[in-house]
């Protein structure tokens, strides 16, 4: 680790995280590739790094963006979900 409290592949992944990318299809091929991760530990380690004081400091700016869409697509399922029934009188 870091001064940051970051260590190198942390940064990578924050760094490749802030890069805008149109394609899902080529962001998880690009993971693969300059990452060497599978595209499902790239996105467990980033949702650690989301909850990562450290990684606030490092860049507040896309964690917060990152912390915002979370919680929105949490909201989002939530409104989605089976409601639960009522109890019969």
């Amino acid at each position: 680790m870091d001064a940051d409290g970051l260590d190198e592949g942390q940064r990578a992944i924050l760094a490749f995280e802030s890069r805008p990318w149109r394609d899902p299809a080529r962001k998880a091929d690009a993971i693969r590739d300059e990452l060497g991760l599978s595209a499902a530990r790239y996105y467990r380690l980033l949702g650690a790094l989301v909850d990562s004081p450290a990684a606030l400091r490092f860049d507040p700016m896309l964690i917060g963006r990152l912390q915002r869409q979370r919680e929105a697509r949490a909201q989002s399922r939530a409104r989605r979900s089976i409601p639960t029934a009522r109890p019969l009188a």
